[in-house]
């Protein structure tokens, strides 16, 4: 197969002229050659169809019973919403790559990518934070809980959520297009972030960098300092717990949402670390960057389903309906 001529559009500025590549090339994992990343596409299509069917199960089953509408419930179904269209962003695109070997993305595709990429990541940091706060007002003040986290509070989280993975985020695809790309097009990634395209232009990206950084600051960094403060504070309470049965129950409430947490922000900040660092994007980062994107989606389903009661057992009669 052909593949198409690279044609680079020359846009006009008033500072200058700007040159955009017609599209970016994607790679999959370095060193691996197209037969390794043939087979790598079929354990790729079974994580996103365990994505899929796990994070839609969640939703579903909260949005039909009613007395699962409650807001631990409810910021869970907002985390699987936020992982089911993260994952679609995600790994359709990597399994066609890796299946057909076909490399190229388009410039204006790649950015849409990028920015739903980061927004949609903010968007579950900042339901983490929500679920961090409903475990901190449901194990600290009991009594206060049903009056401080109404349903509409909830929505209103939801909505907040929402709107701020928007703004913040919403600024990268144009400050991207604000460079010039006259070197090599080769995303080292399975996908678009903004880090791995900024390096790719050839102007100055002293703002690319700074705002980035900022971002990453004031949106992933102030969330996880306040679910920390969140589980200080709860760890606090639990050991003040009379009883070592109550303290354990209380705490085992947390243990899922302390898996996602992990799961989210290890990778996240491994992966802000290596590129702040500088250098060529190394295997290292194709690694974490794989597994801060892929794995949440498919793990978060899983660990909720297996320890939340309700969830559990509604899927369990589900399977025994259908086979009966």
């Amino acid at each position: 197969m052909q593949k198409p001529q690279c044609l680079v559009p020359v846009i006009a500025t008033p500072n200058g002229t700007l040159v955009h590549p017609a599209y970016f090339l994607l790679v999959g994992i370095p060193g691996l050659g197209p037969n390794i990343h043939f087979w790598l596409a079929f354990p790729l299509c079974f994580m996103y169809a365990l994505a899929t069917l796990g994070n839609l199960a969640i939703v579903l089953i909260i949005r039909v019973e009613r007395r699962l509408h409650e807001p631990m419930y409810l910021f869970l179904a907002m985390l699987s919403t936020t992982d089911l269209v993260l994952s679609s962003v995600t790994m359709p695109k990597m399994a066609s790559l890796f299946l057909t070997g076909i490399q190229e993305i388009g410039f204006n595709i790649c950015l849409a990518q990028m920015f739903l990429i980061h927004a949609l990541s903010a968007m579950e940091s900042a339901v983490l934070l929500a679920m961090a706060f409903d475990r901190f007002v449901a194990i600290c003040h009991p009594l206060r809980h049903a009056s401080v986290l109404t349903g509409p509070t909830v929505a209103k989280i939801g909505l907040a959520a929402l709107t701020r993975g928007f703004v913040f985020f919403f600024p990268l695809p144009f400050l991207l297009k604000r460079l010039s790309y006259c070197q090599t097009r080769t995303v080292t990634h399975s996908f678009c972030l903004h880090q791995d395209i900024m390096k790719l232009s050839c102007t100055d990206t002293i703002v690319n960098v700074v705002y980035g950084l900022f971002i990453i600051l004031s949106v992933m960094g102030v969330d996880s300092l306040f679910i920390g403060l969140s589980y200080i504070l709860i760890l606090k309470t639990v050991l003040e717990l009379s009883s070592r049965g109550a303290a354990l129950k209380a705490f085992n409430t947390c243990v899922s949402h302390l898996c996602a947490v992990l799961v989210f922000y290890v990778p996240l900040i491994g992966l802000s670390v290596v590129h702040r660092l500088g250098g060529p994007t190394s295997l290292l980062h194709v690694i974490m960057a794989n597994i801060y994107l892929l794995l949440p989606p498919v793990v978060n389903p899983v660990v909720y389903g297996a320890k939340t009661k309700e969830i559990r057992s509604r899927i369990l009669h589900m399977f025994s309906q259908g086979g009966r």
